[in-house]
């Protein structure tokens, strides 16, 4: 791994299904992957309006990922084939999706939580699940707010107002806020995306 001054240089498995070949360090690859994820979220809560039915679809939750991360990765939009430190059995990704998205719309049809906590819980087991081989969190972020703006017809969550994905006390208050979602206590995770 070769070093550059103050950067953290990609590995060779990092690089694999990588589009831009002259991304070499990990501050590069998440610049180019922010202005394709920014596009995303342009498309996807900026002047379109999307139904019920048609986001809590796999179509639709791929779609999103591919969006997002396709200017930058080969592999955008497809679901996982490894297995990862988190996340359930990569065998099981599409069947627990499935799942997810029977389990969201009888949340919605009964309304058996609140509007945020339905748009929480979708977001998080999406992470739980892990579709992906990388950006799962940003994505189920995305999800979240879609769900927030389009099914609900409320403004998308601010979560915190900072990058997530940098190491900093927002990003460890989002951690530790995940991790008791983990255990069945959303509020803290709701209170964290709201503020």
């Amino acid at each position: 791994m070769k070093l550059v001054k103050g950067q953290t240089a990609l590995s060779e498995e990092e690089m694999e299904g990588l589009l831009i070949p002259t991304i070499t360090t990990r501050e590069e690859l998440d610049e180019f992957e922010q202005l394709n994820i920014q596009k995303a979220v342009e498309w996807y809560l900026i002047g379109r309006k999307f139904k019920i039915d048609k986001i809590l679809t796999e179509d639709f939750i791929i779609g999103v990922h591919k969006r997002m991360l396709s200017d930058v990765w080969a592999w955008a939009g497809q679901f996982r084939h490894s297995e990862k430190t988190i996340g359930i059995s990569w065998h099981q990704v599409p069947i627990r999706l499935r799942q997810l998205l029977d389990d969201c719309k009888f949340w919605i049809e009964n309304k058996t939580y609140s509007d945020e906590e339905i748009a929480i819980r979708f977001k998080h087991e999406l992470v739980a699940i892990h579709l992906f081989p990388n950006g799962n969190g940003r994505h189920s972020r995305l999800m979240g707010d879609i769900v927030m703006r389009h099914v609900f017809k409320k403004p998308r969550f601010t979560w915190g107002h900072k990058n997530l994905v940098d190491k900093s006390e927002v990003r460890e208050t989002y951690i530790k806020a995940l991790k008791k979602a983990d255990n069945g206590d959303f509020k803290d995770l709701i209170a964290f995306a709201q503020s």
